[in-house]
C-alpha cells in the first residue's frame, strides 16, 4: 500500500512518560460520527499539498485536494481508491487496511494494536497504532490536543504514516468541525478510465 497520499503527522517526542489509558481517545472516537477539516499533507522530501477532509464513521473517508493537484483519495466503507487523474490510474484496497482505519471503523478495539506514545506536552496525546499481522500497512501517529469544547475534550489534530520503506507523510488539520450532516454522495469518484462514472 503506498501511503504517500494518505496522509503524515507531527512526531512524538521521546522522552517523558506516556498516560496508560486509552479510554478518552476511545470516548473522542464514539463521539465522533462526522469531521470536516482543512489539511496540509508534507511528504518526506518536504513538499506540501493542502485540500479539505471529509471523514463519515463508519467506513467513510475523502482527501479532496486543491485545484490543480490531479488526486483523489475516497473511502466509500468498503474501499479506499486512490485516483490519480493524470495517468487514468485507479488503486483500491479494503477499508479495514489503511492505517486510517483506526479513525474510520468505530468498532475498532484500539488497545489491540494501538498504544500511547509519550509527550513532554500533558495538553498532547500521541497514538502509535500499527497491525503487527500486516507491516506492509504501516504505521500511524495520531496527534489529539486536549481541549474541552471538543469531542469527549479532544481535538484531532493530524497524523503521520510511515510505511515498510520508512516512507513519512504528515497531515495536519485545521478549522475542523464535528457531527455536521455530510450525504453519501460527498463520497462518490469519478472514474477516469474508460469505462466511465463508479462509485
Amino acid at each position: 500500500m503506498n501511503p504517500r497520499l494518505l496522509a503524515p503527522f507531527l512526531i512524538a517526542p521521546l522522552v517523558a512518560a506516556a498516560p496508560a489509558s486509552l479510554a478518552p481517545v476511545s470516548a473522542h472516537l464514539a463521539a465522533v460520527q462526522t469531521m470536516t477539516a482543512d489539511f496540509v499533507q508534507t511528504d518526506r522530501g518536504g513538499k506540501s499539498v493542502s485540500g479539505k477532509l471529509l471523514l463519515k464513521r463508519p467506513g467513510h473517508i475523502r482527501f479532496q485536494y486543491a485545484p490543480g493537484v490531479p488526486l483523489l483519495i475516497v473511502g466509500d466503507g468498503k474501499a479506499l481508491t486512490m485516483i490519480d487523474y493524470t495517468v487514468k490510474q485507479v488503486s483500491r484496497w479494503p477499508v479495514g487496511d489503511s492505517p486510517l482505519s483506526i479513525l474510520t471503523n468505530p468498532k475498532a478495539e484500539i488497545s489491540r494494536y494501538a498504544k500511547l506514545a509519550p509527550s513532554i506536552d500533558p495538553a498532547m496525546m500521541f497514538v502509535e497504532a500499527r497491525d503487527p499481522k500486516h507491516p506492509e500497512f504501516g504505521a500511524i501517529t495520531i496527534i489529539f490536543s486536549k481541549r474541552a469544547s471538543a469531542p469527549a475534550g479532544l481535538m484531532l489534530e493530524g497524523w503521520t504514516v510511515v510505511d515498510a520503506q520508512s516512507n513519512r507523510s504528515t497531515v495536519r488539520l485545521s478549522n475542523q468541525r464535528f457531527n455536521m450532516p455530510i450525504s453519501d454522495q460527498s463520497f462518490r469518484w469519478s472514474d477516469p478510465r474508460p469505462q466511465g462514472p463508479r462509485g
